[in-house]
């Protein structure tokens, strides 16, 4: 290999958000938007080397590296002027890399090219840093070679991080990199006390900026109006749609996505969550499902920001649940009845607390603690799950979701986009530089054009860089556009959709539309001779769809997203306050089910009804207070789509 990299490590001085490379690329249409869902090749084994060569550093006076790339990680080893023995951040794993772009000399004088990464390690107290690495290819007489082997190297760490094959002997070019997809992000701004919209200021749009995804931005303005937005959207100018806030938000995304007379393509539409609420359940699932450790607040957010940017998706369970009154609503986290639900509601009020709402609601909750009389209905799973091992016979998830948007023809956006902000973003610029500090070096289109990026120093009297002008785009890539203020004003529907725009007086949360239960009887009337009643005296029920009740619990430890199961839990009157309080505990570690509590059932079903006895009490969808008496709700395997990240090993975080 004749590219020579040099290489320099900046450190912003606070704590930084995760990052990873773009996703791959598809085409539009959801039935090949899932054919690109398809497992990868078999990957590489960790330790073959890939790429390898003799590097340097920037500025051009430091020491020089050899650096070899592996599947998995990239090894750095100083050569010049003493070989390490046990070289000082020697290895970067593939994991904590967002992406990179390759960069010029503004000197004529430089025939080097430049290959810059964006790595987020964590430090010694666990939270993750943004470092740069720059290497400087510099093994060859001209500049036009030289930028050749930075693009080999760029291309192929793309590659890696966004789950592309490389080719086996072929040449690699930036021409085997796709388009960026192209992300709604609807940002509800009062969220996670108020935090969530400088959260997303600060931390997601840098991040996934970064990353090279492109987006428009919408802060939502009152209650159902993510639901108003999806309703009359265009759903095909956009390849995914991402909530930053809690549960609340994307309940109603899922619920707009399922009123549609075009429901079964629009819930295909991939969705992802970004925490800034005081409820992250759902975040906490896929916190999990990538392989980190638990997390709150920040670093979840920051956690969930590095899965998303990766891309991949994975088939979603959603549970249809009929109301009283008739009306129909669709869930993808859980229902509840009894003690959490009177706790979610009841705590409302301590909202300006953030999570901590829930644990001061869980102290006041146990101090008055209520049992509720009433029946219990469900329908088992054919098999029911015996350990966390999952059960392979439903639909399994797709490793790697690659999406990407066809380049629109000048004036073809509808006026949606005129109220949110797009790319490209600048990022923030730190407070301090030497005096020979470059400016703001954007990511190339390499990545698909994308915002200015602070952190790459030059030292006293070294050139500042630049973009190479000379890497072109990927066929297709959108170019990079100037970008506009969120708009102050309520985001228009585009009347582009061709769908009905929703009426102010529409019922909220009743879904007209979405997939037939088939599996339930009409509410009221007697259930088939397969189900199973319990009647009695509770303390709580619980339906839940994914393995999280909230960031931090885990209540169906063994559940996954697509398992097809709603996992039924209850606990019996008769339980003391200090043993419910010990169950509360151990569903931090997921471990509840192991404390042999007499009072605790479980059951794995397919469908249930739930027929309150008792006048009074309060019933809750996705955290969300419904009308009180009898409901009943069916199970819908891997009917969405959630944006997950690639699955990580769980316990196993870099």
């Amino acid at each position: 290999m004749n590219g020579h990299l040099e290489t320099e490590e900046q450190q912003d001085q606070r704590p930084d958000q995760e990052l990873t490379g773009s996703w791959g690329h598809g085409p539009r249409s959801t039935l090949v938007r899932a054919k690109a869902m398809a497992p990868p090749p078999p990957p590489l084994a960790a330790s073959t080397p890939l790429l390898h060569g003799e590097f340097g550093s920037y500025p051009a006076q430091g020491p020089r590296f050899a650096l070899t790339l592996t599947s998995q990680a990239l090894h750095i080893q100083r050569l010049r002027p003493k070989p390490e023995a046990r070289p000082r951040g020697g290895l970067v794993p593939l994991a904590e890399v967002s992406g990179c772009c390759t960069l010029r000399s503004r000197s004529p004088s430089d025939s080097a090219a430049y290959f810059c990464i964006y790595t987020y390690p964590r430090g010694r107290r666990g939270a993750r840093r943004r470092a740069t690495r720059t290497f400087r290819a510099d093994g060859a007489a001209t500049y036009e070679e030289n930028r050749a082997e930075a693009q080999r190297w760029a291309t192929a760490l793309t590659c890696l991080l966004r789950g592309l094959p490389l080719p086996g002997d072929g040449e690699i070019t930036p021409d085997l990199l796709p388009r960026p997809p192209r992300l709604l992000l609807l940002v509800n701004p009062f969220g996670g006390r108020g935090l969530a919209w400088q959260w997303c200021k600060n931390h997601v749009l840098p991040m996934i900026s970064e990353a090279g995804l492109s987006f428009n931005l919408i802060q939502t303005e009152r209650q159902n109006h993510a639901r108003e937005l999806v309703q009359g959207l265009s759903l095909s100018e956009w390849d995914g749609i991402v909530t930053v806030s809690g549960d609340g938000l994307l309940h109603e995304v899922l619920n707009g996505l399922l009123d549609r007379p075009d429901w079964e393509e629009a819930v295909k539409m991939p969705v992802g969550i970004l925490p800034c609420g005081s409820g992250n359940a759902l975040a906490g699932a896929v916190n999990q499902h990538g392989g980190f450790e638990p997390a709150l607040g920040l670093d979840l957010l920051l956690n969930c920001s590095l899965l998303l940017c990766r891309g991949g998706g994975h088939p979603l369970d959603l549970l249809s649940v009929t109301l009283a009154s008739g009306s129909r609503c669709f869930s993808f986290l859980s229902v509840a009845w009894g003690f959490v639900s009177d706790v979610d509601i009841q705590s409302e009020r301590f909202r300006a607390l953030g999570s901590a709402r829930f644990t001061l609601g869980t102290v006041l909750g146990l101090a008055t603690l209520h049992t509720y009389r009433g029946r219990l209905s469900y329908l088992p799973a054919t098999v029911e799950p015996a350990s966390p091992t999952p059960a392979h016979s439903l639909p399994r998830a797709k490793s790697e979701l690659t999406l990407t948007p066809d380049p629109a023809p000048p004036m073809a956006h509808s006026p949606l986009h005129r109220s949110v902000s797009d790319l490209p973003l600048p990022l923030p610029q730190p407070a301090l530089a030497s005096p020979g500090s470059p400016e703001p070096l954007p990511i190339l289109s390499l990545n698909g054009g994308g915002p200015e990026l602070a952190g790459d120093w030059c030292g006293a009297g070294d050139a500042r860089l630049s973009p190479d002008p000379l890497l072109s785009s990927p066929p297709g890539s959108p170019k990079a556009a100037l970008h506009s203020p969120v708009s102050e004003g309520a985001p228009v529907i585009p009347p582009s959709s061709g769908l009905p725009l929703p009426t102010p007086d529409a019922r909220v949360g009743a879904s007209t539309c979405g997939p037939p239960d088939h599996l339930l009887p009409p509410l009221g009337t007697p259930l088939p001779p397969d189900w199973v009643t319990l009647e009695g005296d509770f303390v709580l029920m619980l339906a839940i769809s994914p393995s999280h009740l909230g960031a931090d619990l885990v209540a169906a430890p063994h559940a996954r997203f697509d398992d097809g199961l709603v996992h039924l839990c209850w606990v019996r009157s008769g339980i003391s306050r200090a043993a419910l309080l010990r169950l509360f505990l151990a569903m931090e570690r997921g471990s509840h089910f192991s404390l042999g509590c007499p009072q605790l059932g479980y059951a794995a079903a397919r469908a249930f009804r739930l027929e309150p006895l008792t006048p009074r009490g309060v019933l809750t969808v996705d955290g969300e207070q419904v009308e009180y008496g009898p409901l009943q709700a069916q199970m819908h395997p891997g009917i969405g789509t959630l944006l997950t990240g690639p699955p990580g090993c769980p316990g196993r975080e870099p």
